[in-house]
């Protein structure tokens, strides 16, 4: 391409943020109108790359930048921007969530040039570090996201917020950091005897004759890295502290983008058969084992939350796991079903935050002991609840029910294969608790007496912004549920190879 637009995609919103931040003052309540607009122009061209740009599977490798950042002292650290099968649903799904959650959060009063700032600086790191094809520059874009969702947290979140920002940034920083040492080591064993040490993905792939048992440990760091940005039990303590407290934009991306990072990274590097040919051997059981628990054990812990945001950070968990699961299988269905499911659960996730985030504000508790009757004074509010429970739980129709079930069935023919079948009822047992969460939340909040426990008298149902967003998320789950190749086609030249 003679525009370089996937460096584009980093460049604008960092520019936008960096317009916001600096809108104080009488200003700070234009930076709202600053943000849609930036977060708008990489929405567009995500649409253009993803619909214009991709839609010739022979114009890949048009989709690719790169540029030497810098050559000296026998390092050579590259800007190398590229997107494939596995990035650019995510990719997408960056820039629409973002886009939404500006509009989503037009009411925001507590210095909106901050928050705003806060957003799109979060889109410089997600976008980076899905298109990065350098270990390096993926490491930074990582690092990137951290801190304005550490400051989002600690700024704009509950009583807890302080808490919850700091167990957010010490287990998913220590986790970066164990993820470097086993970049730096696969590197720069791979790179033994080059003149100029690279960190480019194609240069370890190229270079890349480790030993067995080298590859079975660094593996092993490396996924420990990603799986606690998943969050893979038992190093998710942190999610739903940090869910509970964040604000509802905050979650939106946390939930929706910011855990894909992790089962992004295990497939972009770990499953990589280029660097770990035999690793998987060792470690594939392994992962479907803590697939398979945090499946249960996420839709389980749902059941015993009465606080309506923290049943769905719970659910992230379930959900993830199948993610998980999907990876472990390390097959065609397996890897494509992931990357469903995880823009899938982006999308999903949206709605789910925001109706949590709208009963929080608008009624002033999230607590389900406290509400009930809630469809026949605010039947928008109710529907749009409805409708994002429904889709997560897997109702056919919406894509939540095609993700899980490619899911399941991949996971069928892995246990089939190992002689295992009787495992599969883990799966219907993480299906049969799901919908008995979420059925039973939406009886206890949206039918039933309306409540006496709180002041509803002032109460409001969504306001038009909100009413716009869910509508779009909404239309996008029913749109990728009943045409999912939609989707699926830009993911399966990918998933083929495995």
């Amino acid at each position: 391409m003679d525009i370089p637009i996937l460096s584009l995609l980093v460049i604008i919103p960092l520019i936008g943020a960096l317009a916001t931040l600096f809108m104080g003052g009488q200003r700070a309540e234009k930076a709202k109108y600053v943000a849609v607009a930036f977060s708008a122009i990489v929405l567009a061209l995500a649409l253009y790359v993803t619909f214009v740009g991709y839609n010739n599977m022979a114009d890949l490798a048009d989709l690719k930048e790169s540029y030497v950042w810098f050559k000296a002292a026998g390092l050579q650290m590259n800007i190398i921007f590229a997107i494939d099968g596995l990035s650019i649903l995510m990719v997408l799904l960056t820039a629409i969530l973002v886009f939404l959650v500006v509009i989503f959060s037009w009411h925001e009063e507590d210095k909106p040039n901050y928050y705003h700032a806060l957003l799109l600086a979060m889109e410089v790191g997600l976008m980076g570090v899905y298109m990065a094809q350098d270990f390096f520059l993926f490491y930074i874009m990582w690092e990137v996201t951290l801190i304005p969702m550490y400051f989002m947290i600690s700024w704009y979140g509950g009583p807890r917020r302080h808490y919850s920002a700091i167990k957010f940034f010490i287990y998913t920083h220590v986790a970066s950091v164990i993820m470097l040492i086993g970049i730096f080591a696969v590197v720069f064993q791979t790179q033994i005897g080059a003149e100029y040490i690279s960190f480019a993905f194609e240069a370890v792939r190229n270079g890349a004759t480790l030993a067995p048992a080298f590859q079975t440990f660094f593996f092993g760091l490396l996924f420990f890295g990603f799986a606690v940005k998943m969050p893979v039990p038992p190093f998710h303590t942190w999610l739903p502290d940090a869910h509970v407290e964040a604000p509802t934009g905050g979650s939106v991306l946390l939930a929706g983008v910011m855990l894909k990072m992790g089962s992004y990274g295990i497939i972009r590097v770990c499953l990589d058969s280029a660097i770990f040919p035999d690793a998987m051997a060792f470690w594939q059981p392994i992962m479907i084992g803590l697939g398979i628990f945090a499946m249960v054990y996420g839709a389980y812990a749902c059941i015993a939350q009465n606080d309506l945001k923290k049943m769905v950070a719970y659910s992230s968990i379930s959900h993830m796991g199948m993610v998980l699961v999907g990876m472990g299988c390390n097959s065609v269905i397996g890897i494509e079903f992931a990357i469903f499911q995880m823009f899938a659960h982006g999308i999903i996730s949206g709605v789910l935050f925001m109706v949590c985030g709208i009963a929080g504000h608008n009624f002033g508790t999230r607590d389900m002991r406290l509400l009930g009757g809630l469809a026949g004074k605010f039947p928008v509010y109710a529907l749009f609840m409805m409708f994002g429970f429904m889709a997560s739980l897997g109702l056919p129709g919406l894509m939540g029910f095609i993700a899980e079930f490619g899911l399941l069935f991949g996971l069928w023919e892995y246990l089939v294969s190992q002689g295992l079948e009787v495992l599969i009822v883990f799966g219907l047992l993480d299906m049969m608790l799901t919908a008995g969460y979420y059925l039973w939340a939406m009886q206890k909040t949206l039918f039933g007496k309306l409540t006496d426990k709180i002041d509803l008298t002032h109460c409001h149902d969504i306001a038009k912004n909100e009413v716009a967003v869910l509508a779009v998320l909404c239309a996008l789950i029913a749109l990728f549920g009943i045409w999912p190749t939609l989707a699926l086609d830009f993911v399966m030249p990918f998933a083929g190879a495995f």
